[in-house]
Protein backbone atom coordinates (compact mmCIF):
# COMPACT_ATOMS: atom_id res chain seq x y z
CA UNK A 1 0.00 0.00 0.00
CA UNK A 2 0.76 3.60 -0.63
CA UNK A 3 0.25 6.46 1.51
CA UNK A 4 -0.07 9.76 -0.41
CA UNK A 5 -0.06 13.24 2.18
CA UNK A 6 -0.76 16.35 0.34
CA UNK A 7 0.39 19.60 2.03
CA UNK A 8 1.38 21.79 0.12
CA UNK A 9 -1.37 24.82 1.48
CA UNK A 10 -0.02 27.74 2.66
CA UNK A 11 -2.41 27.84 5.90
CA UNK A 12 -3.36 31.46 5.79
CA UNK A 13 -6.33 30.81 8.70
CA UNK A 14 -3.52 30.13 11.04
CA UNK A 15 -1.22 33.37 9.94
CA UNK A 16 1.09 34.32 11.18
CA UNK A 17 1.97 31.28 12.71
CA UNK A 18 2.42 29.66 9.02
CA UNK A 19 4.28 32.26 7.49
CA UNK A 20 7.50 30.47 9.28
CA UNK A 21 5.78 26.90 10.08
CA UNK A 22 4.00 24.32 7.78
CA UNK A 23 0.06 24.12 9.11
CA UNK A 24 0.47 20.27 9.53
CA UNK A 25 3.47 20.83 11.90
CA UNK A 26 1.89 23.64 14.02
CA UNK A 27 2.13 21.63 17.68
CA UNK A 28 -0.77 20.74 19.80
CA UNK A 29 -0.22 19.03 23.12
CA UNK A 30 3.52 19.40 22.20
CA UNK A 31 3.56 17.28 18.95
CA UNK A 32 3.19 18.23 15.45
CA UNK A 33 -0.44 17.87 13.78
CA UNK A 34 0.83 15.57 11.34
CA UNK A 35 2.73 13.63 13.68
CA UNK A 36 -0.70 12.13 15.24
CA UNK A 37 -2.13 10.89 11.95
CA UNK A 38 2.11 10.03 11.01
CA UNK A 39 1.64 7.33 13.74
CA UNK A 40 -1.73 5.48 12.66
CA UNK A 41 0.33 4.97 9.51
CA UNK A 42 3.22 3.74 10.70
CA UNK A 43 1.12 1.25 12.76
CA UNK A 44 -0.26 -0.41 9.95
CA UNK A 45 3.12 -2.21 9.03
CA UNK A 46 1.90 -2.57 5.17
CA UNK A 47 3.18 0.90 3.99
CA UNK A 48 5.55 0.92 1.19
CA UNK A 49 6.16 4.03 0.55
CA UNK A 50 4.91 7.49 1.85
CA UNK A 51 4.29 10.49 -0.88
CA UNK A 52 4.48 14.31 0.38
CA UNK A 53 3.08 16.61 -1.78
CA UNK A 54 4.91 19.50 -0.52
CA UNK A 55 4.85 23.44 -1.64
CA UNK A 56 4.83 26.16 1.20
CA UNK A 57 8.08 25.89 3.33
CA UNK A 58 8.60 22.75 1.89
CA UNK A 59 12.33 22.15 3.30
CA UNK A 60 10.52 21.62 6.38
CA UNK A 61 8.44 18.88 5.76
CA UNK A 62 11.44 17.39 3.91
CA UNK A 63 13.46 17.65 6.94
CA UNK A 64 10.81 16.42 9.24
CA UNK A 65 9.22 13.67 8.03
CA UNK A 66 12.02 10.96 7.01
CA UNK A 67 14.05 11.37 9.73
CA UNK A 68 10.52 11.09 12.29
CA UNK A 69 9.44 7.96 10.71
CA UNK A 70 11.01 4.88 9.24
CA UNK A 71 8.89 4.62 6.23
CA UNK A 72 10.13 5.09 2.43
CA UNK A 73 9.46 8.89 1.64
CA UNK A 74 9.26 10.56 -1.78
CA UNK A 75 8.69 14.38 -1.89
CA UNK A 76 6.73 16.02 -4.50
CA UNK A 77 6.21 19.82 -5.54
CA UNK A 78 2.64 20.86 -6.03
CA UNK A 79 4.31 24.40 -7.61
CA UNK A 80 0.73 25.53 -8.86
CA UNK A 81 -2.20 25.55 -6.20
CA UNK A 82 -4.35 24.01 -8.37
CA UNK A 83 -6.72 21.98 -5.72
CA UNK A 84 -6.89 18.42 -4.31
CA UNK A 85 -7.47 16.57 -7.36
CA UNK A 86 -4.09 18.31 -8.76
CA UNK A 87 -2.44 17.37 -5.64
CA UNK A 88 -2.96 13.60 -6.25
CA UNK A 89 -2.27 13.79 -9.52
CA UNK A 90 1.34 14.94 -9.39
CA UNK A 91 1.72 11.36 -7.55
CA UNK A 92 0.84 9.41 -10.32
CA UNK A 93 3.52 7.81 -11.12
CA UNK A 94 4.29 6.46 -7.75
CA UNK A 95 0.82 4.71 -7.54
CA UNK A 96 0.68 1.13 -8.13
CA UNK A 97 -0.89 -0.40 -5.59
CA UNK A 98 -3.84 1.01 -3.10
CA UNK A 99 -3.73 4.49 -2.09
CA UNK A 100 -4.29 5.63 1.41
CA UNK A 101 -5.11 9.73 0.72
CA UNK A 102 -5.06 11.73 4.06
CA UNK A 103 -5.03 15.25 4.57
CA UNK A 104 -2.84 15.84 8.07
CA UNK A 105 -4.46 19.34 9.32
CA UNK A 106 -6.70 17.44 11.36
CA UNK A 107 -6.33 14.60 13.93
CA UNK A 108 -9.09 12.16 13.79
CA UNK A 109 -9.70 8.80 15.78
CA UNK A 110 -10.10 6.03 13.34
CA UNK A 111 -9.92 1.88 13.25
CA UNK A 112 -7.44 1.82 10.24
CA UNK A 113 -7.20 -1.61 10.35
CA UNK A 114 -10.03 -2.26 8.48
CA UNK A 115 -8.72 -1.57 5.30
CA UNK A 116 -6.77 -4.60 5.33
CA UNK A 117 -9.87 -6.75 4.61
CA UNK A 118 -11.94 -3.85 2.39
CA UNK A 119 -13.05 -5.69 -0.13
CA UNK A 120 -14.87 -2.79 -1.41
CA UNK A 121 -13.09 -0.40 -4.74
CA UNK A 122 -12.48 2.13 -1.71
CA UNK A 123 -13.19 3.64 1.76
CA UNK A 124 -14.47 7.66 2.98
CA UNK A 125 -14.09 8.23 6.18
CA UNK A 126 -16.51 10.71 7.91
CA UNK A 127 -18.05 12.34 11.22
CA UNK A 128 -21.66 12.90 11.53
CA UNK A 129 -21.67 16.80 12.66
CA UNK A 130 -24.41 19.13 13.63
CA UNK A 131 -23.69 22.27 11.94
CA UNK A 132 -23.21 20.37 8.38
CA UNK A 133 -23.81 23.40 6.41
CA UNK A 134 -19.84 24.32 6.45
CA UNK A 135 -18.61 20.99 5.07
CA UNK A 136 -19.20 19.48 2.43
CA UNK A 137 -21.52 16.15 3.36
CA UNK A 138 -21.50 12.47 2.10
CA UNK A 139 -24.78 10.53 0.88
CA UNK A 140 -24.76 7.42 1.36
CA UNK A 141 -27.53 4.37 -0.25
CA UNK A 142 -28.97 2.00 2.03
CA UNK A 143 -25.96 -0.50 1.93
CA UNK A 144 -23.74 2.17 3.57
CA UNK A 145 -21.59 3.33 0.37
CA UNK A 146 -21.25 6.82 -0.85
CA UNK A 147 -23.25 7.67 -3.88
CA UNK A 148 -22.42 11.19 -4.03
CA UNK A 149 -20.68 14.00 -1.99
CA UNK A 150 -22.60 17.76 -1.77
CA UNK A 151 -20.85 20.82 -0.64
CA UNK A 152 -22.13 22.60 2.17
CA UNK A 153 -25.49 21.47 1.69
CA UNK A 154 -29.00 24.03 2.64
CA UNK A 155 -30.75 21.15 3.60
CA UNK A 156 -30.10 18.33 5.62
CA UNK A 157 -29.23 15.59 2.95
CA UNK A 158 -26.79 14.16 5.09
CA UNK A 159 -25.10 15.01 8.26
CA UNK A 160 -22.09 13.32 7.69
CA UNK A 161 -18.95 15.49 6.78
CA UNK A 162 -16.02 14.41 4.73
CA UNK A 163 -13.15 15.08 6.67
CA UNK A 164 -9.54 14.24 3.88
CA UNK A 165 -9.45 10.34 4.98
CA UNK A 166 -9.46 8.14 1.95
CA UNK A 167 -8.74 4.22 1.02
CA UNK A 168 -8.92 3.55 -2.73
CA UNK A 169 -8.55 -0.19 -3.31
CA UNK A 170 -9.25 0.24 -7.21
CA UNK A 171 -6.30 2.74 -7.91
CA UNK A 172 -6.33 2.37 -11.44
CA UNK A 173 -10.11 3.86 -11.26
CA UNK A 174 -9.08 6.79 -9.39
CA UNK A 175 -6.25 7.47 -11.71
CA UNK A 176 -8.82 7.35 -14.56
CA UNK A 177 -10.72 9.61 -12.43
CA UNK A 178 -8.34 12.14 -12.18
CA UNK A 179 -7.46 12.06 -15.42
CA UNK A 180 -10.91 12.87 -16.12
CA UNK A 181 -11.62 15.99 -13.74
CA UNK A 182 -8.21 17.69 -15.12
CA UNK A 183 -10.18 17.53 -18.23
CA UNK A 184 -13.04 19.45 -17.24
CA UNK A 185 -12.99 23.24 -16.04
CA UNK A 186 -11.35 24.36 -12.88
CA UNK A 187 -13.96 25.62 -9.91
CA UNK A 188 -12.45 28.94 -9.11
CA UNK A 189 -8.89 27.68 -10.16
CA UNK A 190 -8.99 24.20 -8.67
CA UNK A 191 -10.16 20.37 -9.71
CA UNK A 192 -11.63 18.30 -6.56
CA UNK A 193 -10.41 14.56 -5.88
CA UNK A 194 -13.80 14.24 -4.75
CA UNK A 195 -15.44 14.80 -8.01
CA UNK A 196 -12.77 11.94 -8.84
CA UNK A 197 -14.34 10.02 -6.43
CA UNK A 198 -18.17 10.44 -7.91
CA UNK A 199 -16.68 9.50 -11.64
CA UNK A 200 -15.49 6.21 -10.14
CA UNK A 201 -18.96 5.58 -8.38
CA UNK A 202 -20.93 6.38 -11.83
CA UNK A 203 -18.37 3.83 -13.20
CA UNK A 204 -19.43 1.16 -11.14
CA UNK A 205 -17.09 1.63 -7.93
CA UNK A 206 -18.55 0.65 -4.76
CA UNK A 207 -16.89 2.99 -1.76
CA UNK A 208 -17.72 2.36 1.67
CA UNK A 209 -18.63 4.60 4.09
CA UNK A 210 -17.15 5.07 7.59
CA UNK A 211 -17.77 7.13 10.50
CA UNK A 212 -14.81 7.88 12.84
CA UNK A 213 -15.32 8.25 16.66
CA UNK A 214 -13.36 11.64 16.74
CA UNK A 215 -12.36 14.23 14.36
CA UNK A 216 -10.47 17.29 15.49
CA UNK A 217 -9.48 19.78 13.58
CA UNK A 218 -6.10 21.86 13.78
CA UNK A 219 -6.83 24.20 10.31
CA UNK A 220 -7.89 27.46 12.35
CA UNK A 221 -7.46 29.14 16.03
CA UNK A 222 -10.39 28.58 17.68
CA UNK A 223 -10.65 24.78 16.59
CA UNK A 224 -6.68 24.43 17.30
CA UNK A 225 -7.05 25.66 20.41
CA UNK A 226 -9.79 22.85 21.10
CA UNK A 227 -7.88 20.44 19.68
CA UNK A 228 -5.02 20.79 21.98
CA UNK A 229 -7.51 20.39 24.69
CA UNK A 230 -8.98 17.20 23.38
CA UNK A 231 -5.28 15.53 23.18
CA UNK A 232 -4.57 16.75 26.88
CA UNK A 233 -7.74 15.19 27.67
CA UNK A 234 -6.57 12.22 25.89
CA UNK A 235 -3.43 11.20 27.25
CA UNK A 236 -1.24 13.60 25.98
CA UNK A 237 -0.94 15.68 28.97
CA UNK A 238 2.24 15.88 31.55
CA UNK A 239 4.56 18.21 33.42
CA UNK A 240 7.77 18.67 35.24
CA UNK A 241 8.79 17.18 38.54
CA UNK A 242 10.11 21.18 39.40
CA UNK A 243 8.64 23.88 38.12
CA UNK A 244 9.58 27.03 40.60
CA UNK A 245 8.42 28.27 44.00
CA UNK A 246 4.81 29.57 44.20
CA UNK A 247 3.45 27.38 40.86
CA UNK A 248 0.02 26.53 40.62
CA UNK A 249 -0.70 23.79 37.74
CA UNK A 250 -4.31 23.26 36.72
CA UNK A 251 -4.53 19.81 34.82
CA UNK A 252 -4.56 18.99 31.95
CA UNK A 253 -1.40 20.74 30.87
CA UNK A 254 1.60 20.09 28.95
CA UNK A 255 4.81 21.35 30.32
CA UNK A 256 8.16 20.47 28.85
CA UNK A 257 10.89 20.08 31.70
CA UNK A 258 13.17 22.84 32.07
CA UNK A 259 10.43 25.25 32.13
CA UNK A 260 9.84 27.62 34.95
CA UNK A 261 6.70 29.34 36.70
CA UNK A 262 6.83 30.60 39.38
CA UNK A 263 4.16 32.62 41.61
CA UNK A 264 1.62 31.79 38.64
CA UNK A 265 -1.07 29.43 37.54
CA UNK A 266 -0.74 27.73 34.35
CA UNK A 267 -3.81 25.71 32.98
CA UNK A 268 -6.08 24.31 32.12
CA UNK A 269 -5.55 23.03 28.52
CA UNK A 270 -2.07 24.94 28.43
CA UNK A 271 1.09 23.81 25.88
CA UNK A 272 4.38 25.35 26.79
CA UNK A 273 7.32 24.16 25.15
CA UNK A 274 10.60 23.96 25.73
CA UNK A 275 12.91 26.69 27.78
CA UNK A 276 9.26 28.68 28.56
CA UNK A 277 8.96 31.03 31.73
CA UNK A 278 5.74 32.21 33.56
CA UNK A 279 6.13 34.22 36.37
CA UNK A 280 3.42 36.52 38.38
CA UNK A 281 1.02 35.50 35.65
CA UNK A 282 -2.35 33.38 34.96
CA UNK A 283 -1.94 31.24 31.35
CA UNK A 284 -5.08 29.32 30.26
CA UNK A 285 -6.21 27.76 27.44
CA UNK A 286 -3.25 28.25 25.56
CA UNK A 287 -0.73 26.91 22.96
CA UNK A 288 2.57 28.43 23.21
CA UNK A 289 5.95 27.62 21.56
CA UNK A 290 9.73 27.28 22.60
CA UNK A 291 11.42 30.12 24.75
CA UNK A 292 8.53 32.09 25.77
CA UNK A 293 8.48 34.21 28.52
CA UNK A 294 5.26 35.69 30.04
CA UNK A 295 5.43 37.87 32.66
CA UNK A 296 2.86 40.25 34.74
CA UNK A 297 -0.09 38.59 32.89
CA UNK A 298 -3.39 37.63 32.39
CA UNK A 299 -3.89 35.22 29.12
CA UNK A 300 -6.30 32.76 27.54
CA UNK A 301 -7.37 31.53 24.40
CA UNK A 302 -3.97 32.23 23.03
CA UNK A 303 -1.73 30.94 20.08
CA UNK A 304 1.70 31.96 20.82
CA UNK A 305 4.78 31.34 18.70
CA UNK A 306 8.19 30.16 19.74
CA UNK A 307 10.92 32.97 21.68
CA UNK A 308 7.53 35.72 22.10
CA UNK A 309 7.86 37.75 25.11
CA UNK A 310 4.53 39.12 26.84
CA UNK A 311 4.39 41.19 29.92
CA UNK A 312 2.03 43.46 31.38
CA UNK A 313 -0.83 41.93 29.18
CA UNK A 314 -4.67 40.87 29.61
CA UNK A 315 -6.69 39.16 27.45
CA UNK A 316 -5.99 36.92 24.28
CA UNK A 317 -3.43 36.82 21.59
CA UNK A 318 -1.89 35.18 18.62
CA UNK A 319 1.29 36.34 17.58
CA UNK A 320 3.79 34.87 15.77
CA UNK A 321 8.03 33.86 16.80
CA UNK A 322 10.10 36.69 18.09
CA UNK A 323 7.22 39.12 19.00
CA UNK A 324 7.11 41.65 22.31
CA UNK A 325 4.21 42.74 23.54
CA UNK A 326 4.32 44.71 26.40
CA UNK A 327 0.94 46.17 27.99
CA UNK A 328 0.65 48.94 30.87
CA UNK A 329 -0.16 45.77 33.53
Amino acid sequence: MKVIIPLAGKGTRLRPHTHVVPKPMLKVAGRPVMSYVMDDVQKLGNVEQVVYITGHLKEKVEAFAPTAYDIPSVFIEQDVQDGTAGAVARAKDFIDAPVLIIFVDTIFDADLSILKDSQDDGIIWTKEVEDYQRFGVVVTNEDGHMTRIVEKPKEPISKRANIGLYYIRNWKLLLEGIAHVLTTAPNKGEWYLTDAFQYMIEHGAKIKVVDVDGWYDAGQLETLLETNRVMLDKGRARKPASLGEGATIVEPVYIEEGCVVEHATVGPNVSLGAGSVVRHSTVRDTVAGERVTITNASLHDCFLGDRVVVQGVSGSLNIGDDSYIQGEG
